[in-house]
């Protein structure tokens, strides 16, 4: 289970990086690492990713713990179609640019987190990376919330650890190149893999909904074991 889960997250943070490199690119190439000697500037970039992976772990224990109390109540079939629902709804926003489900405060929380971003980026410090790159893994991000979803699925706190961290290894060596070699794909390259994403991420939605349904289709709609109201004996 535990290497599903590292192969599964790697391979969506690969995919994602696509997505990352229109996203938060930006923010790579903004880092303040161009004037540093090389093995400084390789020591931020580290930092700044490795300040992302971070985050990405502690959202993964929070989400992994909820996912975990949603399997001990036997909700996780309905669990999985509910999040799915949500992503397409998510996903058919940004296909159509028109929002049905938004959240005020999440317009706020991105604003101070830019702000806080900015700030460290005129520092100019090592030490800034890191918190760049960890405030950097909280941004309002499609891919992130998909990532997230994978760590409610897991149901367990391990699991959901696992899941967030590996998805955030797979975005590093698109990212690191992108802060190190600076803005070497070209803009219309960036918009073209920006564009392929959300049809992926629909797919995944689509595979947590037949999950949740139940069908008995190995690993993509098994059947689910409802552990709700059994009884622990002690003898």
């Amino acid at each position: 289970m535990i290497w599903q889960l590292l192969i599964s997250g790697i391979a969506l943070g690969m995919i994602s990086s696509f997505h990352c490199v229109g996203m938060c690119g930006p923010i790579a190439f903004s880092l303040p690492v161009q004037y540093l000697p090389t093995t400084q500037k390789v020591v931020g970039i580290l930092l700044y990713n490795a300040g992302r992976v971070i985050t990405y772990s502690i959202l993964g224990l929070c989400f992994g713990f909820i996912g975990r109390q949603v399997y001990l109540g036997g909700f996780t079939q309905w669990f999985s179609i509910i999040l799915g629902v949500i992503i397409l709804v998510i996903v058919l926003q940004s296909i159509i640019n028109k929002k049905f489900l938004h959240l005020n405060f999440l317009d706020r929380t991105n604003l101070k987190l830019q702000q806080f971003i900015g700030k460290y980026i005129q520092q100019k410090q090592l030490y800034g990376m890191f918190l760049i790159g960890a405030a950097n893994g909280l941004l309002p991000c499609g891919m992130v919330y998909f990532a997230i979803a994978g760590a409610l699925a897991s149901g367990s706190i391990l699991g959901g650890v696992v899941f967030m961290a590996s998805f955030g290894i797979g975005t590093m060596p698109l990212m690191i190149l992108l802060s190190y070699f600076g803005f070497m794909i070209k803009i219309s390259v960036r918009n073209a893999m920006k564009k392929m994403v959300p049809y992926f991420v629909a797919a995944m939605a689509v595979l947590l909904i037949l999950r949740g349904m139940n069908l008995g289709i190995p690993y993509i709609s098994p059947y689910f074991e409802n552990i709700a109201g059994k009884a622990v004996s002690c003898h």
